[in-house]
């Protein structure tokens, strides 16, 4: 008996059954691809849209606001009209005086030096009936302990005596009165501490006449001044507001 080997092909099923086995490893086609990119395509267009919109929102989002026109304006310098322009800003403005409220401003002073365009807030310019230092006189702060100032404090606005009173070291020395009716412009702190009741320190700035900054600045330093509260409507050693206490 003769053997013999089979030189048959394999069949065309038996190929496309060998294609099928490897089908995972395959890459995908260009028509598969398209929809994805067709996908993504719309995607991008979508998110430019969106950011073009918001960009258009922001800068139609626009308020008015209160500039300088001058080229320069000092401390002291009392606001005119002329002095002020109209600026339109977007975004982060907070703290900015809108221009709807530039009025308000005629008439104070300003504390700081501001340029030309510059925007301004309400920090730049004094407080409403707020006066700039009179000529001849100066501010001046003191740090007051118990003993040395009304326990119930002071306010702005209260009239003071300004007193340099002997210290341990000087019982020889007798009290002298250095300012006989000062004005006081800011208050911070209490002789006492409200919520432990502690001994803690008064904060004032008073207005008195420019040749005593020295004898008052020492006696402060040094801790021998003492304050008296006055009677409201004391005429002050300064005049203030054009003349008026």
């Amino acid at each position: 008996m003769s053997l013999s080997s089979s030189t048959r092909t394999p069949s065309q099923g038996a190929r496309a059954a060998g294609r099928s086995a490897g089908g995972p490893n395959r890459l995908p086609s260009s028509r598969e691809r398209r929809p994805a990119l067709a996908a993504l395509a719309v995607i991008l267009i979508l998110l430019g849209a969106a950011g073009s919109a918001l960009i258009a929102l922001n800068s139609g989002n626009r308020s008015d606001f209160v500039a300088i026109s001058a080229d320069s304006l000092p401390p002291g310098h009392k606001l005119e009209a002329k002095d002020l322009s109209r600026g339109d800003l977007a975004g982060a403005t907070g703290g900015l005086i809108p221009w709807s409220q530039a009025s308000k401003y005629l008439g104070r002073y300003t504390t700081t030096w501001l340029y030309k365009d510059q925007f301004v807030t309400p920090e730049n310019f004094s407080k409403d009936g707020q006066q700039p230092i009179p000529s001849g006189a100066a501010l001046v702060g003191i740090s007051l302990e118990a003993g040395r100032a009304p326990s119930d404090g002071l306010d702005v606005g209260d009239i003071v005596s300004i007193t340099r009173v002997p210290t341990a070291n000087q019982d020889g020395t007798s009290a002298l009165t250095l300012v006989k009716a000062a004005m006081v412009t800011s208050s911070a702190g209490a002789i006492t501490d409200s919520k432990t009741s502690a001994n803690s320190s008064l904060n004032v700035t008073v207005l008195i006449p420019s040749d005593q900054i020295t004898t008052v600045g020492a006696a402060a330093a040094s801790k021998s001044l003492m304050v008296a509260k006055l009677a409201p409507g004391t005429k002050t050693d300064v005049e203030r507001n054009g003349g008026a206490n």
